[in-house]
């Protein structure tokens, strides 16, 4: 689906990551302690939910899943409301409905975190595996709509639930300064300090896809120098460098702010300011 979602649209997105993420990583965590690889396997064929996921990665879809526990007025008046906006996005959309009780959705139920959750609820998923919307008891088509987000912005998603820190690189062969900018996180990036807990977006201000996405953060979609963006989980922008930037810039913005003590990225991935 081609559109422009509007920014503010974006900006909540990214904002979900602490809040529905939260949850979806920790039941996703006490999940994969409980099973064996073989019990994952088995697990993830027989469970409808997770083989759609797996569907829809494959076919570079977006997949909607309407999570529902009863069978009461508003999960019917929702499931409605669902269909008819998944009958019109089936050239982008894969969809199934699971119910949160049923014992063979259950791995599909505690990836996500679901089950003690509000009911009806809509988790829309990018075919990167970002999890782009989180929508509870009532919503709207537009709402739904707006799960679709710009390849940047998923990319975005996806490291920040994954509670990495993300250079967005804003820059083609029009900005100066791109590769003053470029060698400035390179060399972040391969820090060993910061390597694995740190993803780097490319992406191009004149591409019209993005402008919504740049405008989310306080980026000049014509701007005609090199900016670099420092995002941390949950998704607000900690940084921004206008032209040229250093490794040691960047260390010392994510040292005095999102990795202050040490406590970021999958297990801490900064150490102690000294």
């Amino acid at each position: 689906m081609s559109r422009k979602e509007p920014a503010h649209a974006i900006v909540a997105a990214l904002a979900l990551c602490g809040l529905f993420v939260a949850a979806h990583r920790h039941a996703a965590a006490q999940t994969e302690q409980r099973y064996s690889v073989a019990s994952r396997t088995a697990s993830r064929s027989a469970c409808k939910g997770l083989a759609a996921m797996d569907a829809a990665a494959r076919e570079g879809k977006y997949l909607f899943v309407f999570f529902w526990k009863v069978n009461d007025e508003q999960s019917r008046n929702m499931y409605g409301v669902f269909q008819s906006a998944m009958k019109k996005w089936t050239e982008s959309t894969n969809s199934i409905a699971v119910q949160t009780t049923d014992p063979g959705e259950k791995p599909l139920v505690d990836k996500f975190g679901v089950s003690r959750a509000p009911m009806p609820l809509v988790v829309a998923v990018a075919p990167n595996g970002a999890i782009t919307k989180g929508l509870p008891i009532d919503f709207t088509e537009e709402q739904l709509r707006e799960a679709f987000v710009s390849p940047c912005t998923a990319r975005c998603m996806k490291a920040l639930q994954d509670r990495k820190l993300v250079l967005l690189c804003v820059q083609n062969e029009k900005t100066q300064f791109g590769q003053a900018a470029l060698q400035g996180v390179q060399g972040f990036k391969t820090d060993a300090r910061f390597a694995a807990a740190t993803e780097v977006v490319m992406i191009d201000p004149g591409d019209s896809a993005e402008t919504s996405f740049l405008q989310a953060v306080q980026v000049d979609p014509h701007t005609s120098t090199a900016v670099t963006v420092l995002l941390a989980p949950p998704g607000q922008p900690v940084a921004k460098f206008a032209g040229a930037v250093t490794k040691d810039q960047i260390v010392a913005k994510v040292q005095a702010g999102p990795c202050a003590g040490g406590k970021c990225g999958p297990g801490g991935c900064c150490p102690s300011k000294k």
